[in-house]
């Protein structure tokens, strides 16, 4: 098992080439997991130790690369970027694997998109985990215009929006397409009603960091729905949830129970 280093294969859904692993135990329980923006399956699951952390508990573990992410092919068309067109490259992952069902997690725009998969395909989601999004899902997460003027910005030294920079210099850490992440901000923000937030019913833990200022709470996303738990991950902000221990044993604690 590469709990450190998983070997990524690739499919083909929409004309676009995606990127995945699929790790831990091949015959445990699947866990689908969906990263946030301008992240990758590697920076949101692995190296923050969730891949060890599901496949020493015995799960199998599959991590996409959401397009315009990682590995996967990156279109500059905003119309590539719709939550449900992504949610739409999960499933696609399913098929290609021959899963019929699973745990589904994402983080932040991750979340996003499980959640409009889950809307979708019902009958392929098992339980949900949502990290790093709460009511934020329905009501909006603020003003992430100036993030697109940012990734589009010559150079760094111009940006002066605060959240701006932040995701700009991660960009360039993580050595992105800043066309396609700037396409992707544009359209990825589709917010969920708050009756289709009341339609998702399988089991669902929603964890934010208390230090959190792009998610919203937790708590008003679960009063909405109707099999939702919410967690709050002490001292943490939106960077630093991800990988939080307390995070990693309500999610064990969970899957346990489901």
């Amino acid at each position: 098992m590469h709990l450190n280093a998983p070997h990524f294969l690739d499919f083909s859904h929409d004309g676009l080439k995606l990127a995945f692993f699929d790790e831990g135990d091949p015959s445990g329980e699947p866990v689908l997991l969906i990263h946030g923006f301008a992240s990758s399956a590697l920076v949101n699951w692995v190296h923050p130790g969730w891949l060890k952390t599901l496949g020493d508990a015995g799960y199998r573990v599959i991590a996409i690369d959401n397009r315009g992410h990682g590995r996967s092919d990156k279109p500059h068309d905003p119309a590539a970027y719709h939550p449900a067109v992504m949610a739409s490259d999960a499933v696609a992952l399913l098929d290609h694997l021959g899963i019929s069902q699973a745990h589904v997690m994402g983080y932040s725009m991750g979340a996003r998109i499980s959640a409009f998969l889950a809307l979708a395909r019902p009958e392929r989601v098992r339980t949900l985990v949502f990290g790093g999004l709460g009511i934020g899902m329905v009501d909006g997460v603020g003003d992430w215009d100036p993030i697109a003027d940012a990734l589009r910005a010559p150079s760094l030294d111009d940006v002066t929006h605060a959240r701006g920079r932040m995701f700009r210099a991660f960009a360039e850490q993580t050595k992105s397409d800043r066309q396609a992440l700037a396409a992707c901000i544009e359209t990825s923000r589709e917010l969920v009603t708050r009756e289709a937030a009341a339609r998702l019913d399988m089991p669902t833990l929603i964890a934010v960091g208390t230090k959190d200022d792009i998610a919203g709470s937790p708590h008003e996303l679960a009063a909405l729905m109707p099999h939702a738990t919410a967690v709050d991950i002490p001292g943490r902000d939106h960077m630093l949830a991800v990988g939080d221990k307390v995070f990693k044993h309500a999610v064990l604690e969970f899957y346990g129970q489901h």
